[in-house]
Parts: structure tokens; C-alpha cells; sequence
């Protein structure tokens, strides 16, 4: 991705488009250039974030609902105002206990979200 690809400077709820992120999940990208992406995903209860690695770092915050994660040897279950980071390369996935949303920063850019959303 080069760095002339970025988002509008501002996102507005009526401008984005929902993605289908898997079963149970949907997402909306916000903004992002190639150094740092911001999404929120949207999980029903039961939903799951199957395990996965990438090379993206990744900082995250449950807006609302309650989640099982699994990152690397960990289990946690976290609530409402709780985050969690995932270091590069280090496997991770949830399971949506109560459905909720999770606010999620990537660096750089996850650049197979925004292949998907122009698909």
C-alpha cells in the first residue's frame, strides 16, 4: 500500500459501509493510511474470531458485550472498558460470550480488511 492511500479525514456513520466479517460479525472500517487502521466489529452472541496470526500489531477495546479471548497461552474473559494488545505474530481469536463490540487499532494498515471492502 502505498501512502497516498488513506481515508477521508473524517468518517461519519451514514458513509461507511458494513462489511460481513464471518458469521455473526460485521465490521466498519474507519480511518487508516498505510501505518495505522482503525476498525470496529460489531460480534452476535456465539460469534467466533477463529484463531489467527498476523504481522500487524493490534490494540483492542470492548465497548460493550463480554468476550472469551485466547491470545498466545492466555484465556481471558473481558467486559465493558477492557482491552487487550496482541503483539505481531502471535496467535489469537475470541468467542463472544454477550454480544458487543470491540474497537480495534491495527499498525500498519490490515490491507486484506480494505481488499475485502472494495471486493
Amino acid at each position: 500500500m502505498e501512502n497516498s492511500t488513506q481515508s477521508a479525514i473524517f468518517q461519519t456513520g451514514t458513509e461507511i459501509a458494513y462489511q460481513n466479517a464471518g458469521p455473526g460479525m460485521k465490521r466498519l472500517i474507519y480511518g487508516y493510511n498505510s501505518r495505522l487502521m482503525l476498525v470496529k466489529i460489531m460480534f452476535e452472541t456465539g460469534a467466533i474470531g477463529a484463531l489467527h496470526h498476523h504481522s500487524h500489531v493490534q490494540a483492542s477495546y470492548v465497548e460493550n458485550g463480554v468476550f472469551e479471548l485466547t491470545i498466545g497461552d492466555e484465556k481471558k474473559i473481558l467486559k465493558q472498558h477492557d482491552g487487550y494488545f496482541v503483539p505481531s505474530n502471535i496467535v489469537h481469536g475470541l468467542l463472544c460470550i454477550e454480544a458487543g463490540t470491540l474497537v480495534e487499532a491495527f499498525t500498519p494498515c490490515r490491507e486484506d480488511m480494505l481488499i475485502t471492502a472494495t471486493s
